[in-house]
């Protein structure tokens, strides 16, 4: 098979191996879509920064995958081969209390294996998962909407749930790259409304376009459109400014979730967060249960996270899907892009 790898130093390594076959409780996928997560720009494809949990292993990358069964190995009795399937990007020991809460993304057995960076992901013609890792699409869904599910759009789902977001609520969210997009569909689905912001023109114009939004606006501009408070954030900026700025915007008994990573953020606890009686939440990804919970919906919704992919490449242009998501050339995509390494179309 043909797959990615991603040596570091911003290059994009193509080759041939051996196809994988599956074992016991395993399943083969052909990969339709496999989205490219803006950790894997930061922490793999620039250079080698992970440890522990984002500690990549020479593995093929991608671990936002979506595609067709090809392949059973003995013991998997709930899947077929020609189901069209997501999976969930960690795989866990399947023992300790957060596996078994459902979230295997805070597994901290040795055995906690991430696809795309310690176990091969999607980035390839075939793709060896656990079947525990896997979901089936319902049929209104794409393998693009799939893809996008496995991480940004779960990633999202989980945060509002976290905080209760309804129909009641205003919601702002910052930062409008793709998992701003994602968080700003799945809260109008839930009814709120939704007031984005970000430096990027192209961006802010692109939220309002695909529905993510009510209204953008640049950050000069959120204190005018803020006034009286938002009742609810979600943070998908990753920076510690935008950050104090949403929590700042919040009314009095406000929520708000922090799903950005990588950002420094100093507060006066008692003035800020205690006097005001907010609920600050850090969310990581998503849980299982919340996954299937969040493809029923978006079935139920008729809702498609592909609304937000920009920019589709082949197998063998990874290289320049990197570049583009990566802004490499000066010219960034303004949603989501992804690697196609069978084509859909």
């Amino acid at each position: 098979m043909r797959g990615v790898w991603l040596p570091g130093q911003r290059v994009v390594d193509i080759h041939d191996t051996a196809d994988p076959e599956p074992g016991h409780a395993q399943v083969l996928i052909a990969p339709r879509a496999s989205t490219i997560c803006g950790s894997d720009v930061r922490a793999i494809y620039r250079e080698h920064l992970g440890e522990g949990p984002e500690a990549y292993g020479g593995v093929v990358a991608g671990h936002e995958p979506a595609g067709e069964v090809v392949g059973l190995g003995d013991g998997v009795v709930d899947l077929a081969v020609g189901d069209r399937v997501v999976v969930y990007h960690i795989s866990g020991c399947g023992r300790c209390l957060e596996c078994l809460r459902g979230y295997p993304i805070s597994c901290t057995s040795p055995r906690r294996q991430a696809y795309g960076w310690q176990r091969d992901g999607g980035h390839a013609e075939l793709l060896l998962a656990e079947a525990a890792d896997v979901l089936v699409l319902p049929d209104s869904l794409s393998y693009l909407d799939g893809a996008c599910v496995a991480c940004g759009f779960g990633t999202a789902y989980e945060a509002l749930r976290r905080i209760d977001v309804s129909g009641a609520d205003r919601v702002l969210v910052t930062g409008l790259g793709p998992v701003g997009l994602a968080t700003g569909l799945l809260a109008r689905g839930l009814g709120a409304r939704v007031l984005g912001t970000d430096p990027v023109e192209s961006r802010r114009i692109f939220a309002e376009k695909a529905g993510a939004v009510d209204t953008a606006v640049a950050g000069d501009q959120l204190g005018d459109a803020v006034v009286g408070g938002v009742d609810a954030a979600v943070d998908c900026s990753g920076v510690g400014a935008a950050q104090a700025k949403a929590i700042d915007s919040l009314r009095p008994w406000g929520r708000m979730a922090f799903v950005g990573e990588g950002a420094t953020l100093t507060l006066d606890v008692s003035s800020q967060v205690i006097h005001r009686q907010l609920t600050l939440v850090g969310s990581w990804v998503i849980s299982t249960w919340r996954m299937r919970e969040l493809l029923e919906r978006l079935d139920r919704w008729q809702l498609h996270p592909h609304d937000i992919v920009t920019d589709r490449f082949p197998l063998d242009e990874a290289d320049a899907a990197y570049r583009l998501a990566d802004g490499a050339d000066g010219q960034q995509a303004v949603g989501k892009v992804a690697i196609e390494p069978q084509s859909t179309r």
